[in-house]
């Protein structure tokens, strides 16, 4: 049955994102998907995106490469966009938040659903997710949904790429990779170590916030001057398959619980094994000498490298087709929509 979907995006990023922005690229990913499952969807997002959805445009261009100073005021305008309209969609996914909940209580009509794309672990969320208990919301991984067992869990989702995005790449060049962004969680201290201990060549493509401007300065560029590591700096979709699929491995050792990790698959995609710290969805994902390896020190990653050319990088491409396409996705949140339509009109779908 077609169904009339709302997809609702944050403004950070364009849809999907010129640059860096996981959020803003799984919810092009799963529109195109929806688009191509023959559902009528409509995506509220920055007018700079590209999509096949009717596209209502909350702003003129991606937050963060215009001039807005208060992100939150065009957040807020969306918001209310969305739910002028309300009576229009079968279900309203929103991506954003909780900045919507407020509104969509007092909507009891309105079939929607959130999907939480940050980390939970957060104090202050707590009392937030206790209150709005009532709110439908997904987890993009299991062990996303661990610092907040209150909140509103109607099912796990995890993410997916188009199937065709990246291509297989059954040799590599040499080096290991790492992609990303430049923060104290991601450790990427860890992955010059890493590379330094087995004397194999890093090449670093990441984005730096102004938030992390000081801690790249002060601990991270002088790690830099080492004749094995080459910094790159951020890149593009259209660059992200030869850099990944060039590695012999993708370096993956952060220091927090990852809700995802949209980069580990999209190694897999190419063909490439994964070496990761363990924390948050780590373990979901990587499949123990399968696709990759899930270390817990250095010598331990090292040992990793060592190791990885007895991975089967088609079986790593196997594993991304079996587990995390977008078909994949789109289905499993089609399934959620569902059920949610079903409940607020009282019949089954």
């Amino acid at each position: 049955m077609r169904m009339r979907i709302a997809q609702v995006a944050p403004l950070c990023e364009s849809v999907p994102p010129k640059l860096y922005g996981g959020t803003e690229r799984v919810v092009s990913y799963l529109t195109e998907e929806l688009v191509r499952l023959g559902h009528q969807v409509t995506l509220f997002a920055s007018g700079d995106s590209n999509t096949s959805a009717t596209l209502v445009t909350a702003c003129r261009e991606a937050l963060r490469l215009g001039t807005c100073r208060d992100h939150l005021a065009p957040h807020l305008g969306m918001v209310e966009q969305v739910a002028a309209r309300a009576r229009e969609f079968d279900v309203i996914h929103f991506h954003i938040s909780p900045l919507h909940f407020p509104v969509m209580r007092r909507l009891p009509n309105a079939a929607h659903v959130t999907t939480l794309h940050g980390r939970l672990d957060l104090e202050e969320l707590q009392p937030l997710y206790r209150e709005f208990a009532d709110m439908p919301v997904v987890s993009i991984s299991d062990a996303q949904r661990q610092p907040l067992p209150e909140a509103g869990w109607i099912s796990t989702v995890h993410h997916g790429l188009p199937r065709d995005l990246f291509r297989f790449q059954p040799t590599a060049d040499g080096y290991l990779a790492f992609l990303g962004r430049i923060s104290p969680e991601k450790r990427v201290d860890r992955a010059i170590a890493i590379a330094t201990a087995c004397r194999v060549p890093l090449r670093i493509a990441a984005k730096i916030d102004e938030a992390d401007r000081e801690y790249f300065e002060h601990d991270i560029a002088p790690l830099l001057d080492n004749r094995l590591v080459e910094f790159i700096g951020e890149i593009g979709e259209r660059d992200k398959g030869a850099f990944l699929g060039g590695a012999k491995a993708l370096l993956f050792p952060i220091d927090w619980p990852e809700p995802f990790g949209l980069v580990m698959i999209e190694a897999m995609a190419c063909g490439v094994p994964v070496i990761a710290f363990p924390g948050g969805s780590v373990e979901e994902i990587i499949e123990q000498g399968v696709n990759g390896f899930v270390v817990g020190s250095i010598e331990e990653a090292s040992y990793a490298v060592r190791q990885i050319d007895r991975i089967d990088r088609r079986k790593c491409r196997e594993r991304f087709e079996r587990r995390f396409t977008a078909r994949r996705m789109a289905t499993e949140y089609v399934n959620v929509y569902r059920e949610l339509a079903a409940t607020r009109s009282g019949r089954v779908a």
